[in-house]
């Protein structure tokens, strides 16, 4: 369910907006898509798995709130970033 180190250093280095970001909300969404997206893939299998249910929604909740930021700070970085992602909005 959790990504591993390997996959958070390809996200970071993908999605950087400077050579040692790490907290820009570009990055900070990727990884939290991912990690949705494996929970997602997690809860088609074990439906009844109601932890990490109430898990996701948090993690959506998060990534919801930091589009939000990003897209009243910049819209173009907030189109860029989900048409990057492949988010419907």
């Amino acid at each position: 369910m959790s990504i591993t180190a390997a996959r958070r250093t390809a996200l970071i280095q993908e999605y950087a907006t400077a050579a040692n970001d790490t907290g820009s909300p570009e990055v900070q969404v990727a990884i939290l898509s991912e990690r949705i997206s494996n929970l997602t893939e997690h809860l088609k299998t074990h439906a009844k798995d109601f932890h990490s249910r109430r898990g996701l929604l948090v993690l959506v909740g998060q990534r919801r709130s930091l589009l939000d930021y990003l897209k009243k700070k910049s819209l173009q970085r907030y189109q860029t970033l989900i048409s990057r992602l492949g988010l419907r909005r």
